[in-house]
């Protein structure tokens, strides 16, 4: 059985990869996302994709590239029963039109349930945090 902070690098990992696909698989249908990027919610059963569609559509408009997201060490992993919350300090790394950017003091906020022997993404949002450029 994987335990929730590994299905929430799971997701990280696949986003830093570009596996949207993979991303997807991490997800319990329906989902949700909150996060900086307008429109700022998503819901349903294809939130995941969505939400990545629309960085994709923010990133060439912004001439944005080669983001990564990386987790600490997680602040909270609540398990009561087939629930979970999982709360991760993060950072994001990214270019803007060839000038590295590190936006450091994120947090990345997740819900989990348990589904079968795997647990899957019900909900999570992404608090930015301060970018620095070079």
């Amino acid at each position: 059985m994987t335990d929730p902070l590994s299905t929430v690098r799971q997701y990280t990992d696949a986003f830093n990869r570009g596996d949207v696909k993979a991303m997807a698989q991490t997800f319990f249908v329906p989902g949700s996302i909150l996060d900086g990027l307008p429109p700022h919610v998503w819901n349903g059963p294809t939130a995941a994709e969505d939400w990545y569609r629309d960085v994709i559509a923010a990133s060439k408009r912004e001439g944005a590239t080669d983001y990564a997201v990386h987790l600490g060490e997680p602040r909270h992993v609540d398990v009561t029963g087939d629930s979970a919350y999982v709360v991760v300090p993060a950072s994001m790394t990214f270019t803007v039109r060839g000038e590295r950017v590190n936006q450091s003091g994120a947090t990345l906020t997740v819900a989990l349930r348990r589904d079968g022997a795997a647990w899957r993404i019900v909900a999570w949002a992404w608090t930015k945090g301060l970018p620095a450029r070079g």
